[in-house]
């Protein structure tokens, strides 16, 4: 069984050993926007809807929890929330990973001059994206949580953490490497938590969860009476990478979600980047902690649910490929999606969303066309910056995420990169990520040559277009983030 806790919903999937869905069940939970710029979640909320779309997915797939060989988490990262060791209820809303309101805090750390050493350290951008000034708001702005985080009376987690503590009944507060490395609290180098960092941002060590190897044990859930191991995390990005089949250095994927990211395998070594983009943990499966090159996109499929449901441009998000396909071209429309601020590779947390071109002939359609390209210009923008870093061209992007589905999409991400991409035939990539990890665990599956050798794509994209053709509209794409930069 495979929990994807993702940023706008529960998915949960029940695999078999041949990697075949014989159960899914999905659930959304409600999105808090109480200021602009803050996202929040209700983490009781989350664990409610797990638990109900477990039993769903158990259903739908006609199985018992005697069936079921092991449990896998893949979540949203960065997510922070804390709660009462005791009453195990939070203390406060979860603060997403979306969430600005610590921007200040990330501006105090780099006018102490921790910024380099910060990214030395972790591998991260001072950004509100991670958990770490999240957790500083926390304890700054709720009376009396420092005492209490000090005497380990409060712990904190991102969300597989919370569902673990959960699943266990409360007797295991665990976390894995990348979900770790997204705190900006962890030591890529010395894979653990870093006395240092805790120090300069006065953050307790008595709120953090132990880690462990992203495929072993995490205790253990029951189920209708039944035992069921906990044995596979990671993070929802590295689970796709994972879940791709991404094994060897230099491989690549795309996850179209609520935001997109870009991963590129770098193997043993920790990679570097000169050019705005993220080092990361990628998993460990106990052969050594793996690390990946990371360029994270926060808004991509977030903008067609703005348009479903801010605008009413569409009743459906399935109704988008088909809206923008009604059109030729944009019509000289661009969207620049910074609702959020923009991430890699230019992270300006001031910039905003903008839509520019726009004419007496725009229509409904050229506004979606002009957000699903702009997800294709994002992920360029991200993939231009990689190849900088590694020094050597992409030769293939596999493609995942709802978006993904697009034709549309993948064709004009292929034009734009030009490379090939590659859809797979299993699209819940993420799911099967932290199905394989925990498969692994207990003997499923063999090795990762196994679970490789089984990837399989159902289309390829190849790039027909005319290279000055994409270029030319990337050019406006660049002139439009220009517009809205506040830089």
């Amino acid at each position: 069984m495979a929990i994807d806790a993702g940023t706008t919903g529960i998915t949960v999937l029940v695999i078999d050993p041949a990697t075949e869905v014989r159960g899914r069940a999905y659930s959304e939970f409600t999105q808090y926007f109480p200021q602009p710029g803050w996202v929040e979640h209700d983490a009781s909320e989350i664990w409610d809807v797990t638990q109900r779309v477990m039993k769903q997915a158990m259903a739908d797939a006609g199985v018992a929890a005697a069936d079921l060989a092991a449990i896998g988490i893949t979540n949203q990262r960065e997510t922070t929330v804390l709660w009462d060791r005791i009453t195990g209820k939070p203390v406060a809303p979860a603060i997403v990973w979306q969430c600005r309101r610590s921007t200040a805090i990330c501006e105090r750390l780099k006018s102490q001059g921790l910024e380099s050493e910060l990214r030395a350290r972790t591998g991260l951008v001072v950004d509100a994206y991670f958990s770490a000034t999240k957790i500083v708001w926390y304890l700054e702005e709720i009376e009396g949580l420092r005492a209490r985080s000090e005497t380990g009376d409060i712990l904190f987690g991102t969300i597989d953490s919370w569902l673990v503590w959960n699943l266990t009944n409360g007797e295991v507060h665990a976390t894995e490497p990348s979900n770790a490395s997204r705190t900006m609290l962890f030591s890529l180098r010395d894979r653990a938590w870093d006395p240092w960092i805790l120090e300069q941002l006065s953050i307790p060590a008595e709120l953090l969860p132990e880690v462990r190897p992203s495929s072993g044990s995490f205790g253990a859930t029951v189920l209708d009476g039944v035992t069921v191991p906990v044995s596979g995390i990671a993070g929802d990005q590295q689970a796709a990478l994972f879940g791709q089949g991404c094994f060897s250095e230099g491989m690549a994927k795309n996850t179209y979600g609520t935001g997109s990211f870009v991963l590129m395998n770098s193997g043993s070594k920790v990679p570097l980047s000169a050019h705005g983009l993220l080092s990361t943990a990628a998993w460990d499966i106990g052969d050594g902690l793996k690390y990946a090159l990371e360029g994270a996109i926060f808004v991509t499929g977030a903008a067609i649910q703005w348009l479903r449901d801010g605008l009413q441009v569409i009743d459906a998000a399935s109704d988008a490929g088909p809206l923008a396909e009604s059109v030729a071209d944009n019509g000289g429309t661009y969207l620049v999606p910074a609702f959020v601020g923009l991430g890699a590779p230019h992270w300006d947390p001031y910039a905003r969303g903008a839509y520019l071109g726009i004419t007496r002939g725009t229509t409904k359609a050229h506004l979606m066309r002009a957000a699903i390209e702009a997800m294709a210009y994002q992920t360029r923008d991200v993939v231009d910056a990689m190849t900088a870093d590694a020094g050597v061209p992409l030769e293939e992007l596999r493609v995942d995420g709802g978006a993904s589905v697009m034709d549309l999409l993948c064709q004009f991400q292929a034009d734009q990169l030009g490379v090939v991409v590659r859809r797979p035939a299993m699209l819940e990539t993420t799911a099967l990520g932290a199905a394989y990890l925990a498969g692994l665990a207990e003997g499923v599956w063999s090795s990762t040559e196994q679970i490789g050798s089984g990837w399989r794509a159902a289309a390829e994209f190849e790039p027909n277009a005319d290279r000055s053709v994409a270029d030319e509209l990337y050019a406006g794409w660049k002139e439009a983030v220009g517009r809205v930069s506040s830089r």
